[in-house]
């Protein structure tokens, strides 16, 4: 991410933006969060796919898990259960787009994430390749071997 883009974030700004993004859900979107012990270790988020996908119809818009509980199925979880909550909307499929650079990638493929396609997404004043992994069937991450 570009240095400048990361000085300008602020607790207040992604508060404000946490409490649009939860005030305006749909019943097409979903948030789930990870609690351990009373405290907050991930989240993940949600809905339609945006681009109009002729395949994909669900997207992972957004997942997160603190350093210090990845490896411990959190995430695979916080997937699991948006699956089921697309699925519970009607929705058959799922693809989720990352950062190319982001070491997290191998979570999807390890997921039995399809690599689909590429795009630019432009953060701060820098352009930034992403990718996006998909699957078509998503009762496969709704099985607990995943």
């Amino acid at each position: 991410m570009p240095t400048e883009f990361l000085a300008q974030l602020s607790y207040e700004r992604s508060e404000q933006r946490w409490r649009e993004i939860l005030s305006s859900l749909d019943q097409t979107q979903s948030v789930h969060v990870a609690e351990m012990e009373g405290k907050i270790v991930g989240f993940a988020s949600s809905g339609p796919e945006r681009e109009h996908d002729p395949v994909y119809h669900g997207e992972l818009y957004a997942i997160y898990v603190l350093d210090s509980h990845q490896r411990q199925g959190v995430g695979r979880n916080l997937v699991r259960a948006t699956a089921q909550q697309l699925w519970e909307c009607g929705f058959d499929s799922m693809l989720v787009w990352v950062l190319a650079e982001n070491p997290s990638r191998g979570f999807y493929e390890k997921l039995g994430g399809r690599y689909l396609r590429e795009k630019v997404i432009t953060i701060g004043n820098v352009d930034l390749p992403e990718v996006a992994y998909g699957w078509p069937d998503i009762r496969l991450l709704m099985e607990e071997r995943n």
